[in-house]
């Protein structure tokens, strides 16, 4: 028999029959790709019960008025003008992580970004949205990196993208799905950059109804960091976003990019 892989502390163990086994007859080939069918499914079934989805707050404000940071993923697809143009209009402060993929299909949004720096922080969504975990398996659909070099792909992909078009090195990166294995997480720590987690899922992956997205969003409280989507232009949850966000603003509350208060 030989020990491939372990079974321990977020790792997985597979016993493989020795060749002379096989000779024998006492497991065939067929049976064989069943038990490594079996055991990769189990290591995916370990590892999804173990995913980190860090949750991030903006520190406590000295001036006792409410803040909140709005974060949205840009993650492929197109620009919802319904926010962007609400942002802009309204005059608020949000980070927008892009990947990629985003970037190249959306030139006149990017010009809409850069043309106001004081109210958009770009951050890093990814090369091509998948999510940032180093073993094979699947996340909400998502079939996820499967290895620490594609973790480094993904994540370093995605900063030569923002770095190409705008001209700096994010500083933070939210991956697909938002989870990751402690190892995926320390990675990317060790690449000095900042994990974006959140504490409010304000559209449900642009999931949610329009009112409910509004309420979600609007009854943020101090110090949340949310998160919503700006790249499904068709979907109701994006105009809950705006309504969420200006009553937001009419309660008072500050918007704050994650690099002013997180």
């Amino acid at each position: 028999m030989a020990k491939i892989i372990m079974l321990c502390n977020d790792e997985v163990t597979l016993t493989i029959p020795s060749q002379s086994l096989l000779k024998r007859g006492t497991m065939n080939l067929k049976s064989l790709v069943i038990l490594l069918g079996l055991s990769l499914e189990l290591s995916g079934s370990v590892y999804a019960q173990s995913l980190l989805e860090p949750r991030l707050t903006l520190k406590p404000s000295a001036d006792h008025v409410p803040h909140v940071a709005l974060t949205f993923d840009a993650c492929t697809g197109h620009v919802d003008e319904r926010i962007l143009q609400g942002l802009i209009d309204n005059k608020i402060k949000s980070t927008i992580f892009v990947t990629a993929r985003w970037l190249k299909r959306n030139p006149q949004a990017i010009m809409e970004l850069k043309a106001h720096p004081d109210l958009f922080e770009i951050e890093n969504h990814g090369a091509r949205h998948v999510p940032a975990i180093d073993v094979p398996m699947s996340v909400f659909g998502l079939a996820a990196a499967g290895s620490p070099a594609a973790v480094q792909a993904e994540v370093s992909g995605g900063a030569r993208a923002i770095h190409d078009i705008f001209g700096f090195e994010p500083k933070w990166f939210r991956g697909a799905a938002g989870k990751y294995t402690v190892r995926s997480a320390k990675q990317i720590a060790d690449m000095n950059i900042r994990i974006a987690g959140y504490s409010v899922l304000g559209d449900g992956g642009a999931s949610f109804s329009s009112t409910k997205t509004a309420q979600v969003i609007g009854n943020a409280v101090d110090g949340d960091v949310i998160i919503a989507h700006i790249n499904q232009p068709n979907r109701p949850a994006g105009a809950g976003v705006v309504a969420g966000i200006l009553k937001l603003k009419a309660a008072g509350f500050v918007f704050m990019k994650l690099e002013d208060g997180a």
